[in-house]
């Protein structure tokens, strides 16, 4: 068995009273291909195009190659197939959902004068940004056998367990701030939360949960020791996401002459997510604690905004070139916590903090911007093929107020980077049918590569014409592979996704 001979004494100096970590930033910052079946047939490569509700969302000069008012709805079947491999067992979990993905409209005025803007249009654009529904389960024997030397440098807590969890938040916490102290333990949890913290609070289920036990019986006591025995542990964890990132834009564009389309985005971004976890370990090792259930709930709402500005310019009547700038999206977060925790010695009145729901104060999230260069070639009226190149500087991603959050802050400096977006799509006409496709592939935005893996994505689609009315239908299918922790402190061991997002997109649309 190793040995690690290191003491953790207040090994955390989390900021806030919750620990937001990278996870959170990334989930915020990225965005996937949605929107309009026409769009996701070409994978997003729409920005020197234009002339689909989705495209405005790319470049918000794209409403303003509409030549009469125009409006679509988009519905999707979405399908994730999650295959996790931990310490060598393989676990898939398949996930299918269905919902609006896309409305909006454009109104287009045109100019009755000689001026040379030829027209301009106000555009209302509805868009998913990113589907946050993903379910997956991993089981299997941690044999991982490193342990760490306890509070009272003589017993061992092995980082195997979820007991390492408790013990590191632990280390540091006074005696009196984690006990009950007169007050019902379904009080406690939220009280302690309150006033001393994130920290505290886990501290505490491990506390009255026997999964910690102080070096002594001393109110100033700062150092616990952990009553589970090294070796083997079997654990089983289920991860159930819900929820969605979704953007509102407000549209203004214009044309000028025959040749230069320009607009602005003025959005308003917005968040509803939950994530659920559960924990179930077991050992046969001899210790106090040989059975622990630990749940979590976290639920997220927030609110955001930022501004696009962009332009579309003929070059010849066959080349476009399209030109992009995203702000960066400044959102106003808030959070709420419940827990769970269960072992074969807590006693049964633990089961109240279950139905204690802490909130936390709200926070500030600054994601960043990026730019979009984009070509495309118009083979008159027989079809097109497209191109559209991004780049998203991810360590740029704050934290706010920064003084809060220097820690997540430098970590998320070092940990994530600039990743580039490489989208292609082509489209082919033959009389009132259309024939589509589309590749993408997209850089990992960590440093390691690993942790989050590059992904590859294809597109397929049809588009049939009535006339006014257009009928488009699209599957697209992306592959990303993920190391993921289980959790951020303590048992930090990863479990190996490779999760597929298929998608069935209907879209209506039709001139006004």
């Amino acid at each position: 068995m190793k040995k690690l001979n290191l003491l953790f004494i207040g090994v955390l100096s989390m900021s806030g009273v919750y620990a937001q970590d990278i996870s959170d930033a990334l989930r915020y910052s990225q965005d996937e291909v949605q929107g309009s079946a026409r769009f996701r047939a070409l994978s997003g490569a729409f920005g020197a195009l234009g002339g689909d509700m989705s495209a405005v969302s790319i470049n918000p000069a794209g409403s303003a190659v509409f030549s009469q008012s125009h409006a679509s709805v988009s519905l999707v079947s979405a399908d994730k197939n999650n295959t996790t491999n931990y310490f060598g067992n393989t676990e898939k979990v398949n996930d299918s959902k269905f919902s609006l993905n896309q409305g909006g409209a454009a109104f287009v005025f045109k100019s009755n004068s000689n001026s040379p803007w030829k027209k301009f249009t106000l555009a209302f654009a509805y868009d998913k940004t990113n589907d946050h529904n993903n379910n997956w389960y991993s089981a299997g024997i941690n044999t991982n056998d490193l342990v760490i030397v306890d509070g009272d440098d003589n017993e061992l807590t092995p980082v195997n367990s979820i007991a390492n969890y408790f013990f590191q938040y632990a280390q540091g916490q006074l005696l009196q701030n984690i006990s009950l102290n007169n007050r019902f333990i379904e009080n406690a949890y939220q009280e302690i939360g309150q006033s001393d913290g994130f920290n505290a609070q886990q501290a505490f289920l491990g506390y009255q949960s026997f999964v910690l036990e102080p070096v002594s019986e001393d109110n100033n006591n700062e150092f616990y020791d952990a009553n589970v025995a090294s070796g083997y542990f079997e654990h089983r964890y289920a991860n159930v996401e819900t929820g969605y990132n979704g953007k509102i834009s407000f549209n203004f564009a214009t044309q000028y002459e025959d040749n230069v389309y320009l607009g602005v985005n003025l959005n308003s971004h917005f968040i509803d997510y939950e994530r659920k976890t559960s924990l179930q370990e077991d050992n046969d090792n001899g210790g106090l604690i040989s059975f622990i259930d630990f749940d979590n709930t976290l639920s997220t709402t927030g609110n955001g905004f930022s501004f696009q500005i962009g332009g579309i310019f003929k070059l010849s009547q066959e080349f476009r070139l399209g030109l992009t700038y995203d702000s960066p999206t400044w959102y106003n977060i808030q959070e709420e916590i419940t827990q769970f925790i269960n072992t074969n010695e807590a006693e049964s009145d633990i089961g109240f903090i279950s139905d204690v729901i802490t909130t936390y104060p709200e926070y500030k999230l600054q994601t960043p911007g990026k730019f979009t260069g984009s070509l495309a070639y118009i083979f008159g009226k027989q079809g097109l093929i497209s191109f559209d190149y991004s780049n998203k500087n991810y360590s740029k991603t704050k934290f706010k107020p920064e003084s809060d959050y220097s820690v997540e802050n430098s970590d998320i400096s070092n940990v994530l980077t600039s990743a580039s977006t490489y989208r292609f799509g082509g489209e082919y006409k033959v009389k009132q049918i259309s024939f589509r496709g589309g590749y993408r592939f997209e850089e990992s935005p960590y440093t390691d590569g690993v942790t989050v893996g590059d992904l590859n994505g294809f597109s397929l689609g049809l588009g049939y014409n009535f006339g006014n009315t257009k009928l488009d239908l699209t599957f697209d299918q992306a592959k990303r592979s993920y190391q993921t922790a289980l959790y951020n402190v303590g048992l930090i061991d990863t479990v190996d996704i490779d999760r597929v997002n298929s998608n069935l997109t209907l879209s209506l649309s039709f001139n006004i």
